[in-house]
């Protein structure tokens, strides 16, 4: 139910980040389309800088694991679960 609840909150803050910059809603499919890459880039920017913070190697982390998730390609077959 938690996931839900930070859904709806992020949505409400989006729909009135959208309301103040006087974009429409739905957005436009360019404006949707580079929101969701931003989602996206968003999302692995906090597992990367954690890695930054404890000095910890960041371009395989970013091959292995955040490349699939904004690139849209599938997992590889020993990710499946």
């Amino acid at each position: 139910m938690k996931p839900f609840l930070a859904a709806l909150g992020i949505g409400i803050l989006v729909g009135a980040l959208y309301s103040l910059l006087g974009t429409r809603s739905p957005a436009p499919p360019a404006i949707a389309l580079l929101g969701l890459l931003g989602m996206l880039l968003g999302e692995q920017a906090v597992p990367l800088v954690t890695r930054v913070i404890h000095g910890q190697e960041v371009a395989s982390f970013w091959k292995a694991s955040c490349a699939e998730r904004v690139t849209g390609l599938p997992p590889a077959p020993d990710d499946a679960p």
